[in-house]
């Protein structure tokens, strides 16, 4: 009699459930996965963990990129730089191991020759020395430099003070320079505005025009806070220069790669100045694109790399959640069977199973994105303290979005065989399990 009262309750019980859609349903995927606490939990923490992993790689990779852009904000990645080395081969008579120099009328002739440049900058360097940059009684060694006011096109300075040069300058040969904030913060006292002021640039003066901050760390010719810059005809005049040319930095127009113009201009120069076309050292150079095309492959390769093991560790955890599921419905074969005796269709049990392997799965992958997001703000506020190369980790929205997305189709997945396996269940069976 108790035994058949038992038969009775659980009949009972499963037509109540059957008939029942939106809160027993909930109430009932909850049970089961509380049920067995420290199995759901271990469980769910394969999902969990690989969630966690995944957040916390893609905002390292994003923070690494950061850093690397970083380095060159500001700085045309479409460009090059070139300058003078001794000749490596005889030509024409002229012997090897010949020094020779760019000069102003270079200038013209790479600009008509070569139309796919954009932006063409020559630049001179002056010689240091002990306390060469002089103010009142105040000193310091610095870097000078002779630019146009293209080069600030190619390797940017933001002005904390007034400008930087420009054509009218060049033109006039005007004795004027723009300094770098360290050359400020030793010829000036703080705050105080430097326009208008003359400092000693190798005992001849210069009005103060701007203050500049260089935003990338590539320094070309010295480090660019402690440099000194001079309109390029000043330069030249004053330190007798003649038309000599140490430096050329170029950029090439939109779809055109930088080597091709590199390479032209190496064969152009080569031509003004009597140089064997086949002396590869004659003319060196470097390429900004190379090296940062280098980065951007780089950071690819990091990314996918991020996403395959960050998608293998929740791959693993949902086969977890799969095998968890395989010993539910092997626990609720009997409640299974009385269902499919009572009328339940193929949709009810694999929605039932399906359901609850969505749930758990969400619950462990949420709460891996919340840890993870929070690890990746702490790490942030902590590196927000200085310039470094690791800059503000996190993910974006899409990102989220997008490992919630991976998240429901591997929680589908891992109830997927659960399901099946409890749609091959016989009701008669099923009943008779003990």
């Amino acid at each position: 009699m108790k035994s058949t009262d038992n038969i009775d309750s659980t009949t009972k019980n499963a037509a109540f459930r059957l008939g029942i859609f939106d809160l027993d349903r909930w109430q009932e995927i909850w049970f089961t996965i509380t049920h067995n606490k420290s199995r759901s939990f271990l469980t769910a923490f394969g999902v969990f963990w690989g969630m966690f992993m995944l957040v916390v790689m893609v905002g390292a990779g994003v923070a690494l990129q950061r850093g690397m852009s970083s380095q060159i904000e500001g700085f045309a990645t479409n460009s090059c730089f070139v300058w003078t080395e001794n000749t490596s081969e005889p030509y024409k008579g002229l012997k090897k191991g010949r020094n020779w120099n760019m000069e102003n009328a270079d200038i013209p002739v790479l600009l008509n020759k070569i139309p796919e440049i954009q932006y063409l900058a020559p630049v001179l360097f002056g010689g240091g020395g002990t306390n060469n940059v002089t103010r009142n009684d105040k000193a310091g060694s610095f870097g000078i430099k002779g630019n146009y006011p293209s080069y600030n096109l190619i390797d940017e300075s933001k002005m904390v003070y007034g400008r930087y040069i420009n054509d009218i300058d060049i033109a006039e040969k005007r004795k004027v320079c723009v300094i770098g904030e360290r050359v400020y913060e030793v010829l000036f006292p703080k705050d105080e505005n430097p326009l208008g002021k003359p400092i000693q640039v190798n005992g001849i003066y210069f009005q103060v025009i701007g203050v500049a901050r260089h935003t990338s760390d590539i320094n070309i010719g010295g480090d660019a806070k402690e440099s000194v810059v001079l309109p390029f005809s000043t330069m030249q005049q004053a330190f007798n220069q003649g038309n000599i040319v140490h430096f050329l930095a170029v950029t090439a127009k939109p779809g055109i790669k930088v080597k091709v113009i590199e390479d032209r201009i190496r064969e152009v120069l080569k031509a003004q100045h009597e140089i064997s076309p086949n002396d590869k050292k004659a003319v060196g150079g470097f390429n900004i694109e190379d090296q940062f095309n280098m980065f951007l492959y780089l950071g690819i390769g990091i990314a996918f790399l991020i996403w395959f093991v960050g998608s293998g560790t929740l791959i693993a955890g949902a086969v977890g959640v799969s095998n968890i599921m395989l010993v539910t419905v092997r626990e609720r074969t009997k409640e299974i069977g009385i269902r499919r005796a009572l009328g339940a269709t193929p949709r009810n049990i694999i929605t039932q199973i399906l359901s609850e392997s969505i749930i758990l799965t969400l619950i462990a992958g949420i709460s891996g994105l919340m840890v993870g997001v929070g690890l990746l703000s702490l790490v942030g506020w902590a590196l927000s303290k200085g310039d470094q190369f690791f800059k503000d980790p996190q993910i974006s929205f899409t990102v989220a979005i997008a490992a919630l997305l991976i998240l429901l189709v591997i929680g589908t997945l891992a109830g997927f065989i659960p399901a099946n396996r409890a749609m091959s269940i016989k009701p008669i069976e099923a009943i008779r399990e003990e």
